[in-house]
């Protein structure tokens, strides 16, 4: 897969704004990713890290709507528990998906899909 200077700049660009959903500009960052499929064409490293943000954002936004429902479910917002289950989530889930979101963005300099950098270490 020859990649140029243009899609490399596109997928930092998707990684980033990944990375800003699920830190700074919630949904902001999200609607900028699904406009940036528009920009890119199938089978390029920009589309993968387009397709690879949007994929980690839905599952970030999945995992929040679990926690909520189960705080709902197993006390309300008025329990005592409710904070211990907001601070495990944040310090455990959402730590995660940052810290993932982080390695796309610096994989994504290099030009290379994750599988890749992964196995080739």
């Amino acid at each position: 897969m020859k990649t140029d200077t243009s899609q490399l700049n596109r997928a930092s660009s998707a990684a980033l704004f990944s990375l800003l959903n699920l830190t700074a500009f919630p949904i902001v960052g999200f609607l900028v990713l699904l406009f940036m499929t528009l920009k890119t064409e199938p089978n390029t490293i920009d589309r993968y890290y387009v397709v690879l943000g949007i994929k980690t954002n839905l599952a970030a936004g999945a995992a929040l709507i679990v926690v909520t429902a189960l705080m709902i479910l197993l006390g309300g917002f008025d329990s005592p528990w409710t904070w211990v289950y907001v601070i495990s989530y944040f310090v455990f889930v959402h730590a995660l998906f940052i810290l993932f979101a982080t390695w796309t963005l610096t994989c994504s300099w290099t030009g290379e899909e994750l599988k890749r950098s992964f196995l080739s270490k």
